[in-house]
């Protein structure tokens, strides 16, 4: 083999890019020390282009097809390198492949909350994260802006500046909605086309990209607004609070009556909740809501653990003897007593212990 088809095999004549990634934006083709062979091939496929820079000048560039190279279809090349009739030899130039196929499934969300005014809360912080695609449509701008000499310019390069971009997009967004906190929900489609139109203002023109889907997944506010949230719809879901109190109180008077062996803190909470329940009813049951006057016997007090519990009007006493949270021994004191004495021995009181049994019947008449 001859100098010249030693040199000859050494020249480029196929230049294309197969690309097994998902997420490479530019690849320079890898050239090395050799140059360009005259006519050599071109293939650019399908969601690519095909880049020539002549000592860091741009070039020509070429969409997806299959080019024999010469100076017709290379005519900014061929006026950078001086070639006014043609030309017959190899020749030197980068070629740069751009991805222009959608890169998908890119993430995006807000490192920190956003602080806002909500009409009704007041000043809130919402969070939010979703995902949008990327895409070069401008391989010019992406090459000056971005890749400048890289070999290999990946997604992952430009994600941070994107992430950037897409956070203070949606703060401006979201500020100028105006919308309550509880109705971003509705309005994800909405927000989204809004936040990607405003992306894609910033980074179209400026690097060569374009974002042809975003979205908004999830919009949340911090923990603890979520919670008292939570404990708001619970309350409008109960509805009727007192009547709910009241069927609390009997569900915990009747385990407290099924558990004689609790004793002790078990009864004096069953007699708490079912003198606290006889007040509610009494006072729902008087004109205008509010409790009538006590009878003239005055109220009680109840000692229960050593503690006191009352006042409790004569029928509260009554309903508690009934319903035996006050038994003949439960100490009990009224104003005008010197000192705390059994409820039986109390005359207001002891008619209500009484096991009194009904006389003999009478004898048959004659």
């Amino acid at each position: 083999m001859g100098l010249f088809d030693k040199l000859r095999g050494e020249l480029v004549d196929i230049i294309e890019w197969i690309d097994h990634t998902r997420d490479t934006l530019v690849w320079r083709f890898p050239r090395y020390h050799n140059q360009i062979k005259n006519g050599a091939q071109l293939i650019v496929r399908p969601g690519q282009s095909a880049v020539f820079v002549h000592r860091g000048q741009l070039a020509d560039v070429f969409e997806p097809g299959h080019y024999e190279l010469a100076t017709d279809n290379l005519p900014i090349l061929s006026t950078l390198q001086g070639w006014k009739h043609g030309f017959d030899s190899p020749f030197k130039a980068e070629v740069y492949f751009v991805s222009t196929r959608q890169v998908t499934d890119l993430k995006w969300g807000t490192p920190n909350p956003i602080m806002l005014r909500d009409p009704e809360f007041g000043s809130i912080r919402l969070r939010a994260f979703g995902t949008y695609t990327l895409k070069a449509v401008e391989p010019n701008a992406l090459m000056k802006e971005l890749v400048g000499t890289d070999g290999s310019f990946e997604v992952d390069e430009i994600h941070e500046l994107l992430r950037s971009i897409i956070n203070s997009s949606f703060a401006d967004v979201i500020g100028d909605s105006e919308l309550a906190a509880l109705d971003l929900a509705s309005k994800y489609s909405e927000l989204s086309a809004a936040l990607r139109d405003k992306v894609v203002e910033r980074v179209d023109d400026e690097y060569g990209l374009d974002v042809p889907q975003l979205f908004i997944v999830n919009i949340s506010l911090p923990a603890e607004v979520e919670k008292a949230l939570d404990t708001r719809t619970s309350m409008n879901v109960i509805g009727d609070l007192a009547k709910f109190q009241q069927y609390q109180m009997g569900n915990a008077m009747t385990l407290a009556a099924g558990n004689p062996s609790g004793g002790g803190a078990s009864e004096g909470m069953g007699m708490g909740m079912g003198f606290a329940m006889a007040s509610q009813m009494m006072q729902q049951a008087a004109p205008g809501g509010m409790a009538p006057p006590p009878p003239p016997g005055g109220t009680w007090h109840i000692a229960v653990n050593g503690q006191t519990q009352g006042p409790f009007t004569l029928t509260q006493m009554a309903q508690g003897i009934a319903g035996g949270q006050v038994t003949a021994s439960s100490m009990v004191w009224s104003s005008g007593m010197a000192a705390w004495a059994p409820a039986s021995q109390m005359p207001q009181l002891a008619g209500h212990f009484g096991d009194a049994k009904p006389p003999a019947p009478p004898p048959p008449a004659p």
